[in-house]
């Protein structure tokens, strides 16, 4: 089974059926089972989303798994600036209706206090948490969390699940950061198809600690996948990045 972690269902001008079924289609011509997706229409505030905004991002991704329910998993998103509307939340969306994990952007440093019941719930619902990471030359958004904040929160919470999105962008630095946190799982996505990033991920902490995402629409499948497919590792190696991790962090 191939997943990708890693998919955004933002429309840009598509209806929720047209954008769901666009994705499936190039999905299936590169055998990808499974789309982790969140963050639904586009809204005034994506990076600091109010609960009205986030609330209908994941009533947004809700329909659209219903579409598909055999090839989407949700990811519900939350800003933690608004941490008692962002429990409710997720309990609406992972508890009540089934989603498999939760999205984190760039509403507060990940490793801000308003985080750590987040993390919390998560825990108590074994559901792994995806949080974007950057670092960036030009300079970060407001609270976009670097490779640091995340090693910091993945240090103060060893059970948690924690998927770092991108691998901070700038992954040598990225890699080395967190490699003494083994509760935390590299993500391929976002950034050119680089040579050397996958293998320096397996070789520093392991392909079990590595997944493939590609941060569609923004990216393609392919140039992403090609990190994985391209990397000079096993066999075993590649099945583990693309799909096996996944599996056993959403419980499949």
């Amino acid at each position: 089974m191939i997943i990708d972690c890693h998919v955004h269902l933002r429309p840009y001008g598509l209806t929720p059926s047209e954008r769901a079924d666009m994705l499936v289609q190039f999905a299936d011509k590169l055998s990808i089972d499974k789309l982790c997706v969140s963050l639904g229409p586009n809204v005034k505030s994506p990076y600091q989303s109010p609960p009205e905004e986030f609330i209908t991002e994941n009533t947004y991704v809700l329909d659209s798994i219903a579409l598909h329910p055999d090839r989407f998993i949700g990811f519900c998103h939350v800003n933690p600036a608004h941490v008692g509307a962002a429990l409710r939340e997720i309990d609406r969306c992972i508890v009540e209706r089934g989603m498999g994990g939760i999205k984190l952007l760039c509403g507060v440093f990940c490793n801000d206090p308003r985080v750590f019941p987040i993390v919390e719930r998560a825990i108590e619902l074994d559901v792994p948490i995806l949080q974007h990471t950057w670092l960036k030359v030009t300079g970060n958004l407001e609270f976009e969390s670097t490779p640091d904040h995340f090693a910091d929160l993945a240090t103060r919470y060893p059970e948690a699940k924690l998927i770092f999105g991108h691998t901070g962008g700038d992954w040598e630095y990225g890699v080395k950061a967190v490699t003494s946190c083994p509760n935390t799982y590299l993500e391929t996505a976002g950034g050119n198809p680089e040579a050397g990033f996958v293998e320096t991920a397996v070789r520093e902490v392991g392909a079990e600690r590595v997944v493939y995402g590609s941060d569609a629409p923004g990216r393609s499948f392919a140039s992403q996948m090609a990190k994985v497919y391209g990397a000079d590792i096993s066999d075993e190696e590649r099945g583990l990045i693309l799909g096996k991790n996944m599996e056993t962090l959403l419980n499949l």
